[in-house]
């Protein structure tokens, strides 16, 4: 078995570590520039369209992480017919659901401004928050935003969600395609997207949506960069529209010193870090899939090209 790898990252060793431990005897090799010999399966992440341009002797394309968006976009380039086989959680999820829990739970509690106050000597309780007013509304409700849904329904609050292809989940109120964009916007304090990265989602976190939602909303990012009009947020954020955010992905990461976001108290930043790829569980994932090709069987995770996801 001959397995093209290739990361734009600096995990190189720590995967390949990884993948000899669940795939005993298989040739894994890290692609480079002019790298044209046969192979069976790829595993990447971010890869150049050089590498899979032309590639039919492949078996399937395997993503090391959860989205495909940069392996999608790579269009023509694309080897026509060849499974694009995505992460399927491998432990992502409940990371997802931990940092959207503490993000809601730090904006509702108002433990910003408590630490802003504190730090300025004062000793002052705020007023709470209504619970049964503060809606929180997940776009994308997938296997990540669903997660995160199990996890927020444990604290009572309302909970509702939007799809693009409509979903059905206890104690969840479901909105589904365009004709139902608007009204789960509008009745939504905390926004919280876990949306995949597609031409229809990329700039849907603008000032028109943004401005749909209550004033006084919050909102949360840990999808894609891509899908926030980062200016229309700050504008919103200083307008008093859009109370503050919590991000963790950017349309440039990392994110540039000088980036207005980091001058901006109500607006909270990490690393791209809500759900790290545990390559131990990833590894074994995609090796799981491999031999069930290998044996003619069916894999779960085949991306739509025509979705995107």
């Amino acid at each position: 078995m001959r397995i093209l790898f290739y990361t734009a990252s600096w995990t190189t060793e720590s995967w390949l570590r990884n993948l000899e431990a669940v795939l005993p005897g298989a040739q894994v090799r890290v692609w480079q520039e002019g790298d044209n010999d046969p192979a069976d399966y790829a595993l990447v992440w971010k890869p150049p369209a050089a590498m899979l341009r032309g590639r039919r002797d492949l078996k399937a394309i395997f993503s090391l992480g959860a989205g495909v968006d940069a392996i999608v976009q790579l269009g023509d380039a694309l080897p026509q017919g060849v499974p694009i086989v995505r992460l399927e959680d491998a432990g992502m999820a409940i990371q997802m659901a931990e940092y959207a829990t503490y993000a809601v739970l730090r904006h509702f509690r108002r433990f910003d401004e408590y630490e802003a106050l504190a730090r300025a000597g004062r000793w002052q309780p705020l007023e709470p928050y209504d619970k049964g007013a503060f809606t929180v509304g997940i776009l994308g409700l997938g296997v990540l935003g669903t997660r995160i849904a199990q996890a927020l329904a444990h604290f009572g609050f309302p909970l509702r969600a939007w799809s693009r292809g409509g979903k059905d989940m206890p104690g969840v109120s479901c909105y589904a395609g365009k004709d139902e964009f608007d009204a789960f916007l509008h009745g939504t304090r905390v926004l919280i997207c876990t949306l995949p990265m597609t031409p229809e989602t990329s700039g849907i976190l603008d000032r028109t949506n943004l401005s749909k939602l209550q004033r006084g909303a919050y909102v949360i990012n840990v999808a894609r960069g891509a899908h926030l009009v980062e200016e229309d947020l700050l504008a919103l954020v200083r307008e008093g529209h859009v109370a503050g955010a919590t991000l963790d992905v950017f349309r440039e990461e990392p994110l540039p010193p000088g980036h207005p976001f980091r001058a901006e108290p109500r607006i909270a930043i990490t690393p791209h870090i809500s759900a790290l790829t545990l390559r131990e569980e990833s590894a074994r994932q995609i090796a799981d899939k491999i031999f069930a090709i290998e044996r003619g069987e069916a894999v779960t995770g085949v991306v739509d090209r025509t979705k995107g996801y």
